[in-house]
């Protein structure tokens, strides 16, 4: 048991608490707390006080899960310190809620754990940080729905007002306002006498305590109030707390909720539930179908940008036009194509190439990735996908600056997407294997295990009383009109989510995204995690679910679950990430169609692909033919510009004839033949070279006819020789213009030999993929936390240990370096060689910063002492002049 759980040794403050943690706990800590030791704190005391700092606790608020949230905030509003007992009051109220009672060891252990909380059961104390963010105030009311306690609330009130509350209520009059609101809260707290006091009050006054009872507690009042106000403020039960407004104190509040902190507690996390439920090797064979479709859609999608994709803003990003063409060519919507854009730009297979005229293109990694097995490529897109903080859902939504965000732009990144996904992936691996979850119940397990901000730091609770209009004033005055009591609860963080609190927050719509994504991806198919799915997240095999049924349950038709659901899986480290996702690579692979190495040629100048093809005989394919048709089964179609690109790219009609019968399951149709030889009989008829250009032809009969050709008039051609024409635009754009003419030349080169225009794409130069932004300091390694915690025990050894000034030094107040003479110093270090002791010593550095160190001296020397460091945890040398002093270590 650790010090601060055990009476006998009760800690005084959390630094007293943390220093009787052992090592173990201390770890723990600084694991679910990263920030805390970044950089190392140098001893317990420095630990704890980042700890209670306000940016620190608000990010550990924000990491519990609902209950363990409202414990916190029960805290706050008891007294200080409380008991075990007043906390399970507060949140099991007066009947005893047996699921809260089993829940709260739990939560308050989780408290304690991240230094939440600090005390034995007897003396519980909230981090003073904790308390003010959760406690009640006028400008920051509490979740809990309560108000100030009567103490509180009372301490403007004067003391003859307090005397004739007292005397209202039937107590007796005291000699200070201190022990009247004393016997006024006792008043309040006892449950007989309250129950009396409450039996006397008109309907009309306890229809009032019923409004404000579950907050907000604030309310505003007349100067001449109705007389159902009237009999409340004379007892007591409302108190004035500025001109014009009163409050519900505290212990009122409690004696009518039945002693309830919160109005309803949440011990139990909802469950995930099916909605339907399907054969397992449907959903796999669903999901790998979807897998070969994502890599295919990849691929199209880089292959569409082999010269040279789209420009880059001057913002950085693509286009919304230039997304729209993107979303054209791969047939899909454009929500969905920024997806694919984003997914490549994630996993690393597309960049920005830097030059000045700024474009997007493929990177040399695609190259690489084009060449590995189908389940390899498609755990790394899988990996990014998990791993990427960039978030494609918000494409053309607005930013803070009202600016549009865009595919591949700044502003997309959103810290908390891997977790998010990572989470929801792990609770539908939770479920029966083939169930698909409801997606409801999903997103209110996420609620519950992250509330949204309203429910952490303020908003007040719900209640149907909180906008409802003020009650009909009695002889002309208002009454009491609920309200919030200042300024409205905080939305969710200003990072382009909307909502606070409700369905369309944040982590909502990442839950959504992320079922969507995992859907298109091939992580999960018909909605259920498939088994590449499940070992890409590192989860156990899952149960087998106890319904027989093989088809989707009918709407609104939930299956049921098992009460005991199988534990997610925690998050994996890089390392555990890439072994995961090999084995999910290899449990894709089977499932995967095997590629083909032939076609089937038609009459109609078409080829279809029975199924996914080498990547050779793709690679030729597409570009001897125009893409006609995709799906199960893909039909080229050659014509004779397709022809001609693949005479282009150095083919020549030999080359084309026996490719297509080497690959063909059918004979080459004639057609096809004839077409092939006729357009390989006029490419290179005629020869476009540089002038700025020119064309040169063996046949000038060939060349008169270019020269009659209206359509050659804005090219600017003139006969240079009976065979050559000079031109004054450039060879591109003259090559254009004769192929639009029906002509086919070839490009030639200065020393006249024919230009190969082959397939190989632009690249851009080596790039590294995104690195995605971190949510805060990163979860340290073990190596590092044994590491740090070494540091922090030294440190505080160096600061706590009982020290013994060495004769003639002087005293040393607590917190100061020892100061002796150099003499001194000498002599205390040359002794404690001989005597093998450890001393504390003071120590300035190069820069000027000074530190306490422990040492224990080995040698001393040409005006230095080698000694092993305890702070550090190895040996070091110090220079003499230094060191501001030494004094020995109390036995």
């Amino acid at each position: 048991m650790s010090t601060e759980e055990n009476p006998a040794a009760a800690p005084r403050s959390l630094a007293e608490a943390l220093r009787g943690r052992d090592d173990v706990s201390l770890a723990a800590l600084l694991r679910s707390r990263p920030d805390l030791i970044t950089p190392v704190p140098t001893d317990l005391t420095q630990l704890a006080t980042r700890a209670g700092t306000r940016a620190s606790v608000v990010r550990a608020l924000e990491r519990l899960d609902r209950f363990t949230l409202q414990t916190a905030q029960a805290l706050a509003v008891a007294s200080d310190p409380a008991t075990y007992d007043e906390l399970l009051g507060l949140m099991a109220g007066d009947d005893g809620d047996p699921a809260v009672s089993a829940a709260l060891p739990h939560a308050l252990g989780t408290l304690r754990a991240q230094a939440l909380v600090w005390g034995g059961d007897d003396r519980l104390r909230l981090v003073r940080t904790a308390r003010e963010l959760l406690a009640p105030s006028p400008q920051h009311p509490s979740p809990t729905g309560l108000g100030p306690t009567v103490r509180e609330a009372g301490a403007g009130i004067s003391p003859g007002r307090i005397q004739e509350i007292l005397a209202t209520a039937g107590l007796p009059s005291t000699h200070d306002s201190v022990s009247a609101l004393n016997a006024l809260a006792g008043l309040f707290d006892d449950p007989e006498r309250m129950s009396a006091l409450l039996d006397r009050a008109p309907s009309e006054s306890v229809e009032v305590l019923e409004r404000l009872v579950w907050g907000p507690p604030y309310g505003q009042v007349t100067a001449d109030p109705a007389p159902r106000l009237r009999w409340l403020l004379d007892r007591g039960l409302l108190l004035p707390t500025a001109p014009g407004t009163v409050v519900l104190p505290r212990e009122v509040a409690l004696r009518l909720r039945a002693g309830r902190a919160h109005r309803t507690t949440e011990p139990v996390p909802p469950p995930v539930e099916a909605a339907a439920a399907h054969r397992p090797q449907l959903v796999d064979a669903t999901a790998a179908g979807q897998a070969y479709t994502a890599l295919a859609t990849v691929e199209e999608l880089l292959k569409d940008w082999h010269e040279g994709g789209p420009a880059v803003l001057r913002a950085g990003g693509l286009s919304v036009r230039d997304l729209k063409r993107t979303a054209v060519a791969l047939d899909v919507p454009e929500p969905v194509a920024a997806f694919w854009v984003e997914l490549a730009y994630a996993a690393g297979l597309l960049a920005s190439d830097g030059e000045a005229d700024e474009r997007y293109a493929a990177t040399p990694a695609y190259d690489e990735w084009r060449e590995r097995p189908a389940g390899e490529r498609w755990a790394r897109l899988a990996t990014a996908w998990l791993a990427a903080t960039r978030t494609p859902g918000l494409v053309g939504e607005r930013d803070a600056k009202d600016r549009t965000l865009s595919a591949l732009g700044p502003g997309l990144d959103r810290s908390a997407a891997p977790e998010v996904r990572h989470r929801v992936l792990a609770l539908l691996a939770g479920l029966p294997e083939g169930a698909a979850p409801d997606a409801g119940s999903l997103l209110a397990r996420l609620r519950w295990e992250r509330p949204p901000r309203a429910d952490r730091t303020g908003g007040g609770a719900p209640s149907p009383y909180a906008r409802r209009a003020p009650a009909q004033p009695a002889e002309g005055t208002r009454g009491v009109a609920a309200r919030a009591g200042g300024p409205g609860a905080p939305g969710y963080p200003a990072d382009g989510a909307s909502g606070a609190g409700g369905e369309d927050d944040l982590r909502s719509r990442l839950a959504r995204w992320t079922l969507a994504e995992a859907e298109m991806l091939g992580v999960t198919g018909r909605g259920a995690l498939s088994s590449h799915g499940r070992a890409l997240i590192g989860a156990p095999p899952a149960p087998r679910h106890a319904d027989t049924r093989t088809e989707p349950a009918g709407p609104g038709d939930k299956l049921p679950v098992h009460h005991r659901q199988t534990p997610v899986p925690p998050a994996l480290s890089p390392a555990e990430q890439a072994t995961a996702a090999a084995a999910a690579g290899r449990l894709l692979d089977p499932l995967l169609p095997e590629p083909l190495d032939h076609v089937l040629l038609q009459a109609d100048l078409t080829a279809v692909a029975p199924g996914p093809l080498e990547r050779p005989l793709a690679d030729m394919l597409g570009v001897l033919a125009d893409v006609e048709s995709k799906g199960g089964a893909t039909v080229y179609r050659f014509t004779p510009a397709s022809v001609r690109r693949a005479l282009d790219a150095g083919q020549s009609a030999a080359d084309l004839h026996a490719f297509l019968a080497a690959h063909s399951r059918t004979p080459v149709p004639q057609p096809l033949a004839y077409l092939i030889d006729d357009v390989a009989r006029r490419h290179g008829h005629l020869r476009v070279g540089a002038a700025s250009s020119y064309v040169r032809c063996d046949d000038d009969a060939v060349l008169n006819e270019i020269l009659a050709d209206r359509r050659a008039a804005g090219l600017g051609l003139r006969r240079l020789a009976p065979t050559v024409l000079a031109a004054r635009t450039d060879p591109a754009a003259l090559l254009e213009g004769l192929r639009a003419m029906g002509f086919a030349p070839a490009a030639e080169s200065a020393e006249g030999d024919v230009l190969i225009a082959r397939a190989d794409a632009y690249r851009t130069p080596p790039r590294t993929p995104p690195e995605p932004v971190p949510d805060g300091p990163p979860v340290p390694d073990d190596t590092l936390l044994a590491a740090a915690i070494r540091a922090v025990r030294a440190g505080d050894l160096a600061s706590t240990a009982p020290r013994r000034p060495v004769a003639g030094a002087a005293d040393t107040a607590p917190g100061e370096l020892p100061r002796t003479t150099a003499a001194e110093t000498l002599a205390g270090l040359q002794a404690a060689v001989l005597t093998n002791d450890t001393l504390w010593i003071g120590y300035v550095n190069a820069e000027g910063g000074a530190s306490q160190r422990v040492i224990a001296p080995i040698r001393v020397e040409g005006g230095f002492v080698t000694a092993y460091d305890h702070t550090a945890d190895e040996v070091r040398t110090y220079p003499l002049h230094r060191i501001t002093g030494v004094a020995e270590i109390a036995e």
